[in-house]
């Protein structure tokens, strides 16, 4: 898999991808992750990539060749992914659904926001992380990053882990217990002490379905 992310702070993608379950695939060749930086692509001296608005108000606004010239400066075919509070919700499917893409183009925004002509001929898709407004689109798009790497076969040691994640199943994750079997009075579960490994499971889906209730029952309401 390859991504791309456009940001004005490579560097940001970069140092963040440099830990952990990231750093890991990307030494193996599990997924090839570049970060560009748009000021590369600006027409003049001075790389400007960005303009007051049309109308006036506040704010700056991407100019629309910077991104178009990086664009087409990539590979044909990647399916290009604007970060941006009025997209589609990402979730836990749209994760599972984007990871079987070859290659994918995340469009980090900034300031106000991006010329609307690249929205309407060169963006595929657009993509919000949470119905707040942030910066700039780097750390949404290292979380979406972060969140497709974890599906990739091969990036976590245990593939079943990240089949049993929150939201894979349409519920929350179970409550999960390490040694030692008493902490400050409480206890584990008996039914995970057992070494029955039906009643484990068991145990595992009552709670899920528990703790969904109790914390999100919008996500039982849409099954």
């Amino acid at each position: 898999m390859r991504i791309d992310v456009l940001t004005i702070f490579p560097d940001l993608i970069r140092d963040v991808l440099k830990y952990s379950i990231p750093r890991r695939a990307i030494d193996a060749g599990l997924v090839d992750v570049v970060a560009h930086d748009l000021r590369d692509y600006a027409d003049d001296k001075h790389k400007t990539i960005d303009d007051s608005p049309y109308g006036g108000g506040a704010g700056m606004i991407f100019k629309p060749e910077p991104i178009a010239h990086a664009l087409k400066a990539l590979p044909s075919g990647g399916h290009v992914v604007f970060l941006t509070p009025q997209g589609r919700p990402f979730t836990q499917s749209v994760a599972n659904a984007l990871s079987l893409t070859d290659h994918l183009i995340l469009l980090c925004g900034h300031y106000r926001g991006i010329d609307e002509r690249v929205r309407e001929h060169y963006v595929d898709d657009e993509i919000s992380i949470g119905d707040y407004v942030l910066s700039g689109g780097e750390l949404p798009a290292l979380v979406v990053v972060d969140a497709l790497i974890r599906l990739i076969p091969g990036a976590i040691g245990d593939a079943e882990s990240a089949l049993e994640d929150s939201f894979q199943n349409g519920l929350l994750d179970c409550a999960w217990y390490t040694r030692p079997r008493e902490f400050e009075g409480a206890t584990v579960p008996q039914a995970l002490l057992s070494g029955d490994r039906e009643k484990v499971a068991q145990w595992r889906r009552d709670n899920a379905r528990q703790r969904t209730r109790a914390r999100r029952p919008d996500l039982l309401e849409s099954q």
